[in-house]
């Protein structure tokens, strides 16, 4: 194992203490039917959410977003996430998004987690290297099981 190889090569579901990325992806099933993420994202009735964390609201390229999400001047974290989703019409009055919302803290923590892990270009962008990462089992000659910390979140992933 190279202690020095990047960890976006690690390759199966997470899971996590503090922010269950399992249960993110989950909650992420009521997202869907308007919204997708991976390498291969398209807007659907909703933008694409790659990227979300930082980005600024209403700036997916090719997506038509409401005046008011445009000018709503929130830029996309965990805090601005759960204030959003637990009613998107009264945060952004004038939204087109007709989803009634998220209420419950620790889905939409959960969920928050599971849409950080992409990029904007939908990619994993989990960072580090294995030398922070703790090996927990060997399953095979060259494979690992291996749990690292990245902020709150504690991630186990099979690495080979």
């Amino acid at each position: 194992m190279d202690p020095e190889l990047p960890l976006t090569h690690l390759v199966l579901p997470a899971t996590s203490v503090a922010q269950d990325l399992a249960a993110g992806a989950t909650s992420y099933k009521k997202c869907v039917t308007c919204h997708d993420v991976g390498p291969t994202a398209k807007n659907k009735v909703g933008p694409v959410l790659n990227g979300l964390d930082g980005r600024k609201s209403g700036t997916v390229a090719a997506y038509n977003y409401s005046d008011a999400n445009k000018n709503s001047g929130i830029t996309w974290n965990e805090a601005s996430f759960l204030d959003y989703i637990k009613d998107p019409k009264a945060r952004i009055p004038g939204t087109k998004m007709i989803y009634a919302g998220l209420k419950n803290e620790q889905q939409v923590k959960d969920l928050t987690a599971y849409l950080k892990q992409f990029g904007a270009d939908g990619k994993p962008r989990i960072t580090g290297t294995y030398r922070e990462a703790t090996p927990v089992l060997q399953l095979a000659p060259g494979e690992y099981l291996v749990n690292a910390a990245f902020g709150r979140a504690n991630i186990t992933r099979r690495i080979t």
